[in-house]
């Protein structure tokens, strides 16, 4: 199983620097820190293209406000699909969290 591949002991102790974070300013250093400009965008721009496939969005109407691939949007479609629901899980947290409007 590919999880198990990832769960190696750097990556835990990544896990562990992620999860010691207090705010969104230390999280943006880190993430300043351990990722190239271009990464950081790619993920921003692969979440964002998860929540508008979570709202339900078409992939044409994704990719003309992203700039994605329809090959991104399919890998994060599969993702949400049949994935580890790690963005689901989040997705609705952020929901919920702007629903009760925190």
């Amino acid at each position: 199983m590919s999880s198990d591949r990832l769960r190696t002991p750097e990556v835990e102790a990544l896990l562990r620097a992620l999860l010691s974070l207090d705010n969104e300013d230390e999280a943006y250093a880190l993430l300043q820190d351990l990722c190239t400009i271009r990464e950081v965008q790619d993920m921003a721009q692969r979440f964002a293209v998860a929540r508008m496939l979570a709202a339900g969005e078409h992939y044409t109407d994704i990719q003309a406000v992203t700039g994605a691939s329809t090959t991104t949007i399919s890998r994060v479609s599969r993702c949400l699909n049949y994935g580890a629901d790690g963005y689901s899980r989040v997705i609705d947290r952020l929901n919920n969290a702007e629903k009760a409007g925190e």
